[in-house]
């Protein structure tokens, strides 16, 4: 064999087995180069989006200083946000679902009733359209509302489309986002789909993501995956509302019912959500206590999924809050410390990473 040819195949072969080495201790390390955490949320008074930073994964500090980094007013037709969910898709974008709602429209001016439509008919919150954003750099955001209802010719009568989220399923190579939804004034459920490459439309009409065995009402979604197995935690309005978790080794399906409530509040939470600890084998698990005045978070940390400390709430334990409070149902990502940094210095926050 020619001396230059076989020295091409050396060549690729090193190659090939450098990039599937490198791509090995990503999928084993994939908190490699983060250094920060972000922290998305709402507040009821606005209707506007938030975020937060933090070093350690236990001290948020908002880069606004409390005020919104995005007018709820600018992005979405019924003038509110709420129910931010972030994530980092496997093209180095970020992209965020959020619900399409200002649930004290008629108090703000912004229509001349309760609701957008019909609440006997539509139910509390009704709503019809979810708000799509997409950046490369957390500052700089395209975005669009997706109409659920005018998506395809069976979702033209729902009740209302809450609290999108999305993942990457790595074997259909897709993002999926899931959400809450309802048809008329019916059970709300949990249901999924498939988005297009530009991130602008589904791509078939939303299956049912999880059956409760209940006739109650199921909401708000958050899937985390963890090694071979997916870990969804839910809300069902099963006595008073509060967390629950279902698993399975599908990311759309086969979730096993669990009856065990994974929060401790005795009073109504919602809006869970995980986040991982850099470098460590611990998570942390958020929840939205909206039945205490002020609202709150509650936080309760895990290693194996099954045993969870709870944290407490902002500001009365090991969890702060440093220039806000009265948050509403947030999500958490890592960032690089360029990332926190460039974001911070964009703010004029007085953190260093």
């Amino acid at each position: 064999m020619n001396v230059f040819k076989r020295s091409g195949i050396l060549i690729l072969y090193l190659l090939l087995s450098f990039g599937s080495t490198a791509q090995r201790k990503t999928k084993k390390n994939p908190d490699k180069g983060m250094a920060a955490y972000l922290m998305v949320y709402f507040k009821d008074d606005t209707h506007g989006l938030y975020m937060a930073l933090s070093k350690d994964g236990y001290s948020f500090t908002d880069i606004n200083h409390a005020k919104p980094v995005i007018a709820g007013d600018t992005i979405a037709e019924q003038k509110g946000i709420r129910d931010p969910y972030i994530y980092r898709g496997p093209d180095g974008m970020f992209y965020m679902a959020l619900t399409d709602l200002h649930i004290y429209g008629q108090q703000a001016g912004y229509r001349g009733t309760e609701w957008d439509r019909d609440g006997k008919a539509y139910g509390w919150g009704n709503n019809n359209g979810l708000v799509l954003m997409k950046s490369r750099d957390l500052i700089h955001w395209s975005h669009q509302v997706l109409r659920v209802d005018k998506a395809f010719p069976e979702l033209a009568d729902i009740g209302c489309a809450w609290a999108p989220e999305i993942i990457y399923d790595e074997k259909a190579k897709k993002m999926m986002i899931y959400f809450t939804m309802r048809f008329g004034n019916g059970k709300n459920k949990l249901y999924y789909a498939y988005m297009n490459k530009d991130f602008s439309a589904m791509e078939s009409v939303p299956k049912l993501l999880f059956e409760y065995p209940k006739d109650v009402s199921y909401i708000d979604a958050d899937i985390t995956r963890v090694g071979d197995k997916f870990h969804m935690f839910y809300v069902p309005h099963d006595g008073t509302a509060g967390i629950k978790q279902a698993v399975s080794s599908s990311i759309n399906k086969d979730y096993q019912y669990d009856e065990r409530w994974y929060d401790p509040e005795k009073v109504g939470c919602e809006a869970p959500t995980i986040y991982k600890r850099i470098g460590e084998d611990k998570w942390v698990l958020i929840y939205d206590i909206y039945r205490i005045d002020p609202h709150n978070f509650g936080f309760s940390e895990t290693s194996d999924f099954a045993n969870f400390t709870n944290l407490g709430r902002f500001n009365e334990g090991v969890m702060k809050s440093t220039n806000f409070s009265s948050p509403k149902h947030c999500a958490v990502i890592h960032l690089t410390k360029k990332e926190a940094q460039k974001l911070a210095s964009k703010w004029k926050l007085n953190l260093k990473f």
